[in-house]
């Protein structure tokens, strides 16, 4: 298995909507030609900032259709997540999804009612099993799940299913895990970073070969990203703090930056509105001003 095939800057998918909430597709394929030609290394559908959970399944199997088809036209291979919570839900879609073409699945392991570390691996290990030749990413996001794992489920996974060879790793602090989880699997694995890059510098010196953040300022990750790896480390701590104001100012929670997220999209050209499915953020014009401020000085490097 290639596992350097996913590597670099994936980021996540945003889902377009029309006005009145439908999916806007015709946005959806210029969002992904406009990542994949603007030199992002793999694109990722559903992931949280994706508003996976306000999809129904005729949406999702339609928008993987449409970014699959899209991003292989330009070379690109994507990533499509299962978030299935029960384990046959979860099998039934691991199987459509490589049916429908994607170069690797996500696996976020399931939280409502929290189940322990045996139950997340039993089910994170049943759905690799039933897909072998899929290379499998398993994501570890406990400030929004609220279920904790220990590398050593992840590691004890490996061990059982070699098809699993990705790791997004978004604790905080996420370093001390990635050294960790690298520590046990060495070179059969690769990590990424989440949490919209916060920690993208620090995971690169801990081993970590990507981060998968946001969308919609996809250059400027590029730019850290391709400092970073060129040697450039003044150049790539530079260009991070570049990007780390306005995240600060849009990222208090998840709604909130899949919010700005659109807003930024949306002013850029990239997709035709700016909407988000109810229930959604709501921002005060205190906030929103200062957000344009960012906004003005971000923008001033968008596609450099």
């Amino acid at each position: 298995m290639n596992l350097d095939l996913i590597k670099g800057i994936c980021p996540i998918v945003a889902a377009p909507f029309n006005k009145d909430e439908s999916v806007d597709y015709d946005s959806l394929r210029n969002l992904v030609a406009t990542l994949a030609k603007g030199g992002c290394h793999a694109l990722t559908l559903f992931g949280i900032a994706g508003e996976y959970y306000k999809l129904n399944e005729s949406e999702q199997r339609e928008m993987m259709r449409v970014t699959i088809d899209e991003a292989h036209k330009h070379n690109v291979p994507v990533i499509v997540s299962d978030t299935r919570h029960s384990t046959a839900n979860a099998i039934e879609f691991a199987k459509e999804i490589e049916r429908a073409g994607a170069d690797s699945m996500m696996v976020l392991p399931p939280f409502f009612l929290k189940p322990g570390a045996d139950l997340i691996y039993q089910h994170s290990l049943a759905i690799a099993k039933s897909v072998p030749n899929m290379p499998i990413m398993m994501q570890y996001a406990p400030e929004q799940t609220g279920v904790a794992i220990s590398p050593d489920i992840f590691a004890k996974l490996t061990a059982e299913a070699p098809n699993v060879v990705y790791y997004k790793i978004e604790c905080k602090p996420a370093g001390k895990y990635i050294s960790n989880l690298i520590g046990k699997l060495g070179d059969s694995i690769r990590v990424f970073a989440g949490n919209a890059g916060y920690q993208m510098l620090e995971t690169f010196d801990r081993g970590a070969v990507g981060a998968m953040p946001g969308c919609s300022m996809y250059d400027l990750y590029l730019d850290i990203y391709n400092k970073y790896f060129a040697g450039d480390r003044k150049g790539a701590i530079e260009a991070h703090n570049f990007i780390l104001p306005i995240l600060n100012h849009i990222r208090q929670n998840v709604e909130e930056i899949i919010y700005f997220e659109k807003k930024i999209l949306m002013k850029r050209g990239i997709i035709a509105n700016d909407v988000c499915r109810r229930p959604t953020f709501s921002v005060d014009e205190e906030f929103e001003k200062l957000f344009e401020e960012y906004y003005a000085i971000t923008e001033k490097r968008f596609g450099r």
